[in-house]
């Protein structure tokens, strides 16, 4: 299955895009809140409307970049956020980025690419993260589709993919998801394996 530019930029020119909850995820929230560094250089992979990056902005974060395929999605956090510098706004393919970061914030691109591509997503994360980086964010913790996005998994599938890159510091429930998520999501928190 090939999820193009193309499917996505349609996705979000019909605003067919059920995942987006229209605010940043309470526990990617809570995450950020935690975090004293302003200074760490985030990437937030297929970003979408990115609320996360919204929320991280506002908050003094000055060196958030997302990374899509859909130029719409895009528009729609710089119309959102004008202050929010164009250059951080990657219109391009995740697997294609040449740029190192401190964290990767993981809101539904995982389950969104084809679960053939997890274990490359994983790699290049590991690739594109400077020592110590981590990846923090959420991943469904249910079936959910088989043939479009967002796809679902289980705890046991993603240990074995982020274990030959990243040292698990958490995978549990998520117990602060959006009501119209909860009991479906893991927190994760993983750091790279030097």
């Amino acid at each position: 299955m090939t999820l193009t530019e193309n499917f996505w930029d349609t996705r979000y020119i019909n605003n067919d895009i059920g995942w987006d909850m229209g605010e940043v995820s309470p526990p990617l929230k809570a995450y950020v809140d935690q975090l004293t560094d302003k200074d760490l250089k985030i990437l937030i992979p297929g970003s979408g409307n990115s609320y996360e990056a919204e929320y991280l902005h506002h908050k003094g974060f000055k060196n958030v970049y997302v990374v899509d395929l859909s130029k719409t999605a895009l528009n729609n956090l710089k119309q959102r956020v004008p202050s929010f510098p164009s250059e951080h706004l990657l219109h391009q393919n995740f697997f294609d980025l040449k740029q190192s970061f401190d964290l990767i914030i993981e809101q539904t691109f995982f389950c969104a690419i084809d679960p053939k591509l997890r274990i490359s997503y994983v790699s290049k994360a590991a690739e594109l993260l400077n020592k110590n980086g981590k990846i923090a964010g959420l991943l469904f913790d249910a079936p959910l589709n088989t043939d479009t996005p967002p796809f679902g998994g289980h705890k046991a599938e993603y240990l074995n993919c982020f274990e030959p890159h990243f040292n698990m510091l958490t995978m549990e429930p998520a117990h602060n998801s959006h009501p119209s998520r909860q009991g479906k999501e893991l927190f994760v928190n993983v750091q790279k394996k030097n």
